[in-house]
């Protein structure tokens, strides 16, 4: 019997051990439980369905355990929109006791980095990813990663951290010994952050990234024995090219956009294992210095002050250099017959210097694993050769903007295994016709001829190239018809035929090249009418068909055209209305595919042969100082110039003229929901009816052109909120009744509303019997306008003898003004022509001297004063930065200011236009307000209320 029991006891005991859980199950519940709080802590914890109690988290979606202990060692949750503060990160991730890596990259993770009090972070920890979040603070907030004892890499980079250094953190980071630490992409900014990050030492560090921050100051990076990777690149620094000591292990380094200076070759000189190394648009000088070029497989020099020829000791980096950048510098003479041995070169760039000579393809055929070959701005001469075709491995080919002449050589393309993707051969003087031949370069994807001599027709057999994207052809002399070939080629995105002699029609079958996104056949001799079928290019952002000879209707169908936001029909033949469906896809518009495409805008003047508002035309390669050309075909005199790349934004269209046709009809009132557009342009037409009031929907309105049709009624009381309003002409119509007061259109002169006989009011005559108005001269306001004359007559000696005691004040004050140049100002301004052809002086920088001299405007000073505080208008619209670093500056341009209106305003005659220089100065500070859409707007507008405010000074003198 007790042996039985015994027997039965044992027996209960083991199943008792076999069912109880071994000890580490215990700990994997620990862990259980840390992952369902955080996932309780997401706005959507859906996201993490099988984030379940009681189950193994091991199986978790982005957990890895370890096999022996059975405990959470690995957590990535990359790309899952998390939507949580740090705060639950901190508590209930990094608290996991076994926890070596942690990844968060794209998460949604908000707030700054700290710790709950009391939690304690793995002391096993190693790696911690937060990369492309929207964490904010301080750098300094990382101290509180040394509860982290064996943190040892650590990736920050894409969020919104700035610098601060609190008194308690003044330590720096000192306690934590980072291997890897990426702060790229941050809002950092300051001249003491390097030193802070590498308070703590470096002797573990091997990896440092700072890319894309504002960061300036002294750098030293000589007691970073260990550091293989160093990325400073677009900041702030401008100081000499920093120490990095023996650098016996540095392999990577790019100090690329800042402004550093000095011997690069002795600052780099001992770094034997670099093998990427990338100082381009800096301020270095002189010739090329000699480099380590023992282990070079990436060299880029571009974008600096280098000067004289190619030196020979950069031949000893081959053959194992992959990619050479020597553009945009200021480098003379040849290409070293010796560079054929560098047979690993796949990308080799001298673009934008001053090499001459002919092409020396001969070396280019030696190095057999050449790709990339760009030659552009620079002065090489002589013919293409056919040889080039023999080279197998080469795919791009930029010569383009050099003086190359002769014909496109037939067997350009005849090598049978040519491999060209890209050939960019504008602005040259080739001549002769374009070859049939060019579609054995099966693979090509653009082709670029623009600004040459080129005669004859479009090859057909062009239809062929099925991958083609671009096909540029504008300014040259090409004639016939547009191929209906080119219709089949389905992954087409621009097609830019501009300024030749073109005929015929426009191919309905365009529809099939379903990824247009720009169509530009403006200046040429094409007829018909527009095909309704290029409302179903979906992609279709701009649309350019000026001045040729279309007839027939505006298509409604272009309203379908969900991404059209340039659309310039002006000086056709065009009838019928303006039809209202055009307007449908107002606000929904989406272009992002067409960012980054090198323009531009030039900016007519009116003129009885030259219509429109004026040109966008696709520029990449091409030299602007050579836009003088253009006057030989064009009537018009370019005033302005603006040049970028393209970045449209969601909304709506944003240029739309449709003058010089014969349209008729009115105008729909569904035109009030382009929000976005800036320039409008109905003139010359037939168009009768009254405006609509819909038009003061137009808020970012800069161009409004009615002029030259049948409007009549009054102009409408809710144009006043077109603040943005710079240029308006409202001219030769039937419009009647008083201008509206305030806003914008009361600040402009008197052409702006000619021949209408039925108008009053400021600019024009005052309201009355006599007048034609439909108000009569006893009216209220014509009452209150004769009481503001007379009352300013009786403070006019007042102001007068202000305006004597501040002149006297300004000439004290200004003699003490020294000079001094703000650097941070580059943008484009017009240079107006007076020799009545196009100007040629396109690109200005601008460095604003912050000091004004009254000597600077001759003898009328008080133009001098109002004009310069409306150029300060203009500059706080495109660097506000410069006001904010010397307020001074305002205070005292605004107290010469009121100074020069007190003087103005001392005749009755002239309050009329003084109120236009203050709407006008209001108008130009509203703009600071513009999104990255209104450049070309902004640029023309602000400058332009420059003039006009000193033409309104002077009208009024």
């Amino acid at each position: 019997m007790k042996a039985h029991f015994f027997v039965s006891l044992l027996f209960v005991i083991s199943l008792s051990l076999q069912a109880s859980p071994p000890p580490f199950f215990t700990s994997a519940n620990e862990d259980s439980q840390n992952l369902i709080n955080f996932k309780n802590n997401l706005s959507n914890p859906s996201l993490l369905q099988n984030w379940v109690p009681n189950q193994n988290p091991c199986f978790f979606t982005g957990v890895e355990c370890k096999e022996t202990t059975n405990r959470v060692s690995s957590i990535d949750l990359t790309s899952i929109s998390l939507t949580c503060d740090f705060h639950p990160v901190a508590a209930f991730l990094l608290t996991l006791e076994s926890l070596e890596s942690l990844s968060l990259k794209s998460a949604n993770i908000s707030g700054s980095i700290s710790f709950p009090f009391g939690s304690k972070c793995s002391s096993v920890l190693k790696n911690l990813d937060l990369s492309h979040n929207s964490l904010s603070g301080s750098v300094s907030d990382i101290a509180a990663l040394r509860s982290c004892p064996a943190l040892k890499s650590l990736n920050l980079s894409g969020n919104s951290i700035e610098f601060s250094v609190p008194k308690e953190r003044s330590g720096g980071l000192r306690g934590l010994s980072f291997e890897f630490i990426d702060l790229s992409y941050n809002k950092i900014v300051g001249s003491d952050v390097v030193p802070f990050v590498l308070s703590g030492g470096c002797n573990d560090l091997k990896y440092l990234a700072l890319k894309g921050n504002k960061v300036r100051g002294d750098v030293d990076f000589s007691s970073c024995k260990k550091l293989q990777y160093l990325d400073v690149s677009s900041n702030n620094f401008s100081v000499t090219v920093p120490s990095f000591g023996d650098c016996i292990a540095l392999e990577h380094l790019d100090i690329s956009i800042n402004n550093f200076n000095g011997d690069l070759g002795r600052a780099i000189g001992d770094c034997a294992k670099l093998n990427f190394l990338n100082v381009s648009i800096n301020k270095f000088s002189g010739p090329i210095p000699v480099l380590p070029t023992g282990s070079l497989q990436s060299l880029s020099l571009g974008g600096n002050n280098f000067e004289g020829e190619i030196p020979l000791h950069l031949i000893d980096a081959c053959p194992g250099l992959v990619t050479l950048d020597l553009s945009s510098n200021n480098l003379s003479g040849s290409v070293p017959n010796s560079f054929g041995s560098c047979t690993s070169l796949e990308t080799f760039d001298i673009s934008t210097n001053s090499f001459s000579g002919g092409l020396p393809f001969d070396t280019f055929l030696k190095m057999t694993s050449l790709k990339r070959l760009d030659l552009a701005y620079n002065a090489f001469i002589g013919d293409l050769p056919d040889s080039l075709s023999q080279h197998a491995s080469l795919e791009s080919l930029d010569l383009s903007s050099n003086s190359l002449s002769g014909p496109i050589p037939t067997g350009l393309c005849q090598g049978p295994n040519n491999n060209f993707k890209e050939l960019y051969l504008q602005n040259n003087g080739f001549t002769g016709s374009i070859p049939d031949t060019l579609n054995n370069c099966s693979q090509l994807t653009a082709l670029h001829l623009s600004y040459n001599y080129l005669t004859g027709t479009i090859p057909s057999s062009l239809g062929t190239l099925n991958k083609l994207r671009d096909l540029n052809l504008w300014f040259n002399q090409l004639h016939g018809e547009i191929p209906p070939d080119l219709m089949n080629i389905k992954a087409l995105e621009t097609l830019i035929l501009d300024f030749n002699e073109l005929t015929g029609v426009i191919p309905s079958s365009i529809s099939n090249c379903t990824n247009l996104n720009w169509i530009s056949l403006s200046n040429n001799q094409l007829s018909g009418e527009i095909p309704s079928s290029v409302g179903q290019l979906r992609s279709l952002a701009i649309l350019k068909l000026s001045n040729n000879s279309f007839h027939g209707r505006i298509p409604p169908e272009l309203g379908d055209s969900r991404s059209l936001i340039w659309l310039d029909l002006n000086t056709n033949f065009l009838n019928g209305t303006i039809p209202p469906e055009l307007f449908k896809q107002s606000g929904s518009v989406a272009v992002n595919f067409i960012r980054g495409k090198r323009y531009v805008y030039l900016k007519s003047e009116k003129s009885e042969q030259c219509h429109g508002e004026g040109d966008l035309l696709e520029f990449a390669g091409i030299r602007s100082e050579q836009l003088s050309r253009i006057s030989s075909r064009h009537p018009c005199n370019f005033t302005r110039v603006y040049g970028n790349y393209t970045q449209p934004d969601n909304g709506s269209m944003i240029f739309l003229d449709l003058s010089y046709n014969m349209l008729s009809g009115s105008i729909p009132a569904e035109i009030g929901s382009m929000s976005h557009l800036y320039i409008l342009n109905l003139g010359h037409n037939n168009l009768s009816g009254n405006i609509p009031q819909e038009i003061g929907k137009l808020t970012h309105l800069n161009i409004l052109d009615l002029s030259n049709n049948r409007l009549e009624g009054m102009i409408p009381q809710s144009m006043t909120a077109l603040s943005y309003l710079l240029e308006t002409d409202m001219s030769n119509n039937h419009l009647t009744g008083i201008i509206p007061e305030g806003g914008q259109i009361q600040t402009f002169l008197n052409r702006s509303f000619l021949n209408n006989s039925g108008l009053c009011g400021i600019p024009l005559p005052p309201c009355g019997s006599g007048s034609g108005s439909s108000l009569s001269s006893g009216s209220p306001k014509s009452h209150r306008r004769q009481a503001s004359l007379v009352g300013s007559v009786a403070i006019g000696l007042l102001f007068s003898f202000f305006c004597f005691v501040g002149l006297i004040f300004v000439a004290l004050e200004m003699k003490k003004r020294k000079k001094k140049e703000e650097e941070a100002l580059d943008i484009y301004i017009d240079s107006r022509s007076h020799s009545g052809t196009t100007n040629t002086a396109w690109k200005l920088t601008a460095r604003e001297a912050s000091s004004i001299n009254s000597s600077d405007f001759g003898d009328n000073n008080l133009v001098g004063w109002v004009k310069q505080y409306a150029k300060l208008r203009v500059i706080d619209v495109f660097d506000p930065v410069l006001l904010k670093e010397d307020p001074s500056l305002e205070m005292e341009l605004l107290q010469h200011f009121k100074v020069a209106c007190a003087c103005l305003d001392d005749r009755p005659s002239r309050r009329p236009m003084m109120i236009q220089v203050m709407a006008l100065l209001k108008g130009i500070q509203a703009g600071s307000g513009l999104d990255s859409q209104s450049t070309i707007a902004t640029g023309d507008a602000g400058f332009g209320a420059v003039e006009m405010v000193e033409m309104s000074i002077k009208e009024g003198l």
